[in-house]
């Protein structure tokens, strides 16, 4: 009996030490960056060694979970261009020889496309079917100097046209004498969505045959996009189908987009989840108002390899939960363009009002956010044959006026056209051969 008790202390002893072996094996592997570790990112997209750990036992329960259905086999025209897409503010740039830098690196960097806004309340001003800009004294005299609105927006079709570079043009932006009375300026949709209708109408007419991707709105699940009042999905749906409607009968060739969806868990009047939001516009008859998805692809507080795949999960694998409900609704056929992509490297030093503004969106390193946009790029060309042009956000500013916001640090370009290891990543990426 002894012999047996003595035994089985052995073995459990030799048991002991091999399971701190491999503990401590396991330890030493994550913290130089072994096979395990390279293991853990390839599934969680997380970098520290005790996130990977509690990120890998979170991804074993995809196993437990109904997963998203993808259909990557379902018809989906693959997108054979140049998927590599950067939001622009080039109207924010007043002089003309500053909006033809930008567009001269955008295409030194080999990126394909520009999300550009055409703000409504920039083209159609002061009333009604005046697109006259008398905003601006231009020759010092003193007196306000009336040109043209479109000035502006034809210098900068002009400048993608002699660059090569797409332009997928952001509809938006409603200027005051369009809204309600109490609206949040600039955000709330018009009084008359018939108004809205003309304005998309005109920028299509000017641009036809020059811009062929349209997209109506932004983010209208989320406060202030939709203004001081609830969001509404269906009042959504109105507007993009008569949008949509109006730009097909101005050139059929035009695809329309529909508006990104902000990433978001909430169930609110104020922020409501882009899941339900999107099969509430199903419900409205949105399917057959689009041409293209619009989603959003943030990471946030990971990298982009993070497989955790929860509906109340934000990272950036989200995007195959808005597909899967595609598939659900029979609109397996369409595909999704990522509006908007990108880690942000906010500083510690940063000036924003408080800790929770300045983590808002993730806090990755400049190294980190270069990386992560290469990777993302290159998942989606892999993995996601439904999922065509992804745009960066963004590319730069004019100024530095927001430089204690959060959301300042995206940028690929400071205001004084420095740029950040982001861009040299994606021009890396995006001008190598195959």
């Amino acid at each position: 009996m002894q012999n047996i008790i003595h035994s089985r202390k052995c073995r459990l002893l030799i048991l002991c030490v091999v399971a701190i072996a491999l503990l401590v094996g396991l330890l030493l592997d994550l913290r130089f960056h072994g096979l395990a570790w390279r293991l853990f990112y390839s599934v969680t997209g997380e970098e520290a060694p005790a996130k990977q750990v509690y990120g890998f036992l979170n991804y074993l329960g995809n196993w437990t979970r109904r997963q998203p259905v993808t259909a990557s086999s379902t018809s989906v025209p693959r997108f054979e261009g140049n998927p590599v897409g950067v939001n622009t503010f080039l109207e924010q740039e007043a002089e003309k020889s500053k909006r033809e830098r930008q567009m001269q690196l955008i295409a030194d960097a080999g990126i394909g496309w520009i999300r550009q806004q055409f703000p409504w309340a920039d083209i159609e001003i002061k009333e009604r079917g005046n697109f006259v800009d008398d905003r601006n004294d231009l020759n010092g005299d003193g007196q306000p100097d009336a040109i043209s609105a479109w000035d502006k927006y034809d210098n900068i079709v002009a400048l993608a046209e002699r660059y090569h570079v797409g332009i997928i043009a952001r509809l938006g932006v409603p200027p005051a004498w369009s809204q309600p009375s109490g609206a949040l300026a600039g955000h709330a949709p018009p009084a008359d969505f018939q108004d809205f209708v003309n304005y998309a109408t005109a920028v299509a007419a000017r641009y036809k045959g020059r811009i062929h991707y349209y997209q109506v709105w932004n983010e209208p699940n989320i406060y202030p996009e939709w203004g001081e009042q609830a969001v509404n999905p269906q009042a959504y749906t109105d507007l993009l189908c008569r949008t949509y409607r109006a730009l097909k009968a101005v050139d059929p060739s035009i695809s329309v987009i529909s508006a990104t969806l902000a990433q978001t868990i909430e169930l609110s009047d104020a922020n409501l989840n882009d899941l339900v939001f999107l099969q509430r516009m199903y419900d409205a008859g949105a399917a057959r108002c689009f041409d293209i998805l619009g989603a959003q692809g943030y990471g946030l507080f990971s990298g982009p390899t993070d497989r955790r795949m929860r509906p109340t999960v934000i990272n950036f694998s989200h995007v195959l939960w808005l597909r899967d409900m595609m598939i659900a609704n029979g609109d397996a056929a369409k595909p999704i363009w990522i509006g908007e992509v990108a880690w942000n490297p906010v500083p510690d030093e940063a000036t924003a009002p408080d800790i929770q503004d300045r983590l808002r969106y993730g806090q990755v390193t400049e190294e980190q956010a270069a990386r992560y946009a290469v990777e993302a790029y290159q998942r989606a060309r892999d993995e996601w044959p439904f999922v065509g042009v992804m745009c960066y956000w963004f590319f730069k500013n004019a100024d530095d006026h927001e430089k204690n916001q959060s959301q300042y640090y995206f940028r690929m370009l400071d205001p004084d056209f420095t740029p950040h290891p982001v861009y040299d990543a994606i021009k890396n990426y995006a001008t190598r051969k195959p």
